[in-house]
């Protein structure tokens, strides 16, 4: 096992990691920007070393500085969490080369995931199901739009290189594919650094379902749990479940046998998720994300499997412990995403100071978070503000749990999208199961929302009215959160900064 692990990440990620890390007995190091100083990942952490400015790029896409870091610390491996360098494969090759262990895949496995264009003719090589499409890059429009006639409208122009649900848009007429095609590519070189496009089938009434993977180095492969991601803005989720409500167990076998053979087809190792799109009894190969999902708690609430400890584990060379057969999905569990953001304004970022901070407790209810009282939310990286799960013996009771989570909640400060996740979760339709993508348009969610927001109002929301008024309350409150923090201070000051 590894004495000394560098996260190079931030926020809840790298505390997610740290702890499997502790329980391991393996120390940790924190990489963190101007912007993190105070936050409570790089305090967590045995070490924390300053890599530079707030922007990532001169910080956490940093990848040399954070190598001589690792070197610097003695670290064995570096686990990247998800997002900046988690699919990187230049990165993979620098860590390999200073003899420093990536734990996630190969440089190789992620080059090749990477691409959607390549992904999706690997995948078809082993026999997995895609989206009728075409595998090769859009040069000429001309050829382009003879391509979306032979396919037939509507079609989806998406960014090869795309990810996290940029670089996509679906395309309903031959009027609108010329314009469409020039934004694509324009947002694909502006985010990706490559232009490549390609177009497949737009699949009628899509839902989002995805397999946990997890493959060691000595052959080994198994599906762990699906979980459903329909729920989604802009092609970026906000809320999940394992398993997903609609797949029989004859197609969750089915399916995710076919994960695992998209996976053994690619030589892959470690923990990874492979992607499909769902609709009407059909399925298809999405992609291959080659790192830890943000999504990964609630997979890990239904079948006990610890997968930030599976991926260190098998990056140090250990066989999986158990086999598919061992694996069993118990109850069910939800994941919503509580960003600072205003859902009734497109959704926009709210960074700012977190002035009164109460999180949710009890039977079935789980918190992954980097934030306390009186932190403040850069305006730099994503808006998370954390991860709430809750788990029930059935969907239902999961459902209920949530609510009730939700209600607790409490976060003054800024403005947070805990009303979108309430109005969904009361939502008839969601409560039968019946989900797609475009579930937040088809049934007028943000609607709901405002409805939401207004009754709270006129309520007066009633604990976060005792954390914002009572005064008594309020102090007891500050004063268990400030012993908190200079505890977490006070620990920081023995660890060895840089």
């Amino acid at each position: 096992m590894f004495k000394k692990v560098l996260i190079a990440n931030r926020g809840e990620i790298a505390i997610r990691i740290m702890r499997a890390c502790r329980e391991l007995d393996v120390s940790t190091v924190a990489v963190y920007s101007d912007a993190d100083k105070n936050a409570l990942f790089p305090k967590y952490a045995d070490e924390a070393y300053h890599i530079g400015p707030s922007p990532s790029s001169q910080s956490y896409l940093n990848m040399d500085k954070i190598i001589e870091v690792a070197k610097e610390s003695g670290a064995e491996g570096i686990h990247p969490g998800y997002g900046f360098l988690s699919e990187n494969p230049v990165f993979a090759k620098k860590c390999k080369a200073a003899g420093i262990v990536f734990i996630g895949p190969s440089s190789e496995v992620i080059e090749k995931m990477g691409s959607k264009i390549a992904a999706r003719k690997l995948m078809v090589e082993a026999g997995v199901p895609v989206v009728p499409g075409y595998d090769k890059a859009i040069e000429d429009v001309d050829e382009a739009l003879e391509m979306a006639d032979s396919i037939g409208y509507p079609v989806m122009i998406k960014a090869s290189a795309g990810g996290g649900g940029i670089g996509m848009k679906v395309v309903y007429s031959k009027d609108d594919f010329k314009s469409s095609l020039v934004s694509i590519q324009s947002v694909a070189q502006s985010a990706f650094g490559d232009p490549t496009v390609f177009i497949e089938k737009y699949v009628e009434e899509p839902r989002h379902i995805e397999f946990q993977i997890l493959a060691d180095s000595h052959g080994n492969t198994v599906y762990v749990s699906d979980r459903e991601c329909s729920i989604q803005r802009r092609h970026q989720k906000l809320m999940e479940e394992a398993p997903s409500p609609v797949l029989s167990p004859e197609l969750r076998k089915k399916m995710g046998e076919t994960a695992v053979k998209a996976a053994k087809s690619i030589g892959y190792e470690n923990a990874g998720t492979v992607e499909f799109l769902y609709s009407k009894g059909d399925f298809y190969f999405l992609e291959v994300n080659t790192r830890l999902q943000v999504e990964h708690c609630i997979t890990e609430l239904v079948t006990g499997i610890d997968l930030a400890k599976q991926q260190l584990l098998i990056a140090c060379g250990k066989e999986l412990p158990f086999k598919q057969e061992d694996i069993k999905i118990t109850g069910h569990a939800f994941e919503c995403r509580i960003n600072a953001e205003d859902p009734l304004n497109d959704f926009a970022p709210s960074p700012g100071k977190i002035t009164r901070y109460r999180s949710p407790g009890g039977p079935g209810v789980r918190i992954d978070s980097g934030v306390y009282m009186g932190y403040v939310i850069p305006p730099f990286y994503d808006s998370m503000v954390a991860k709430l799960c809750t788990w029930g013996e059935t969907r239902e009771e999961a459902i209920s749990r949530m609510k009730r989570a939700l209600y607790e909640f409490v976060i003054i400060g800024v403005t947070t999208n805990i009303p979108f996740h309430k109005a969904v979760l009361s939502n008839e339709a969601f409560v039968r199961g019946d989900l797609t993508t475009h579930f937040i348009d088809d049934h007028n969610i943000l609607e709901a929302v405002k409805e939401v927001v207004e009754h709270e109002k006129e309520k007066g929301f009633t604990l976060a009215s005792v954390l914002g008024n009572n005064s008594r309350k309020t102090a007891v409150a500050t004063a268990a959160v400030s012993a908190y923090v200079n505890a977490a201070k006070q620990q920081s000051n023995c660890q060895q900064t840089k």
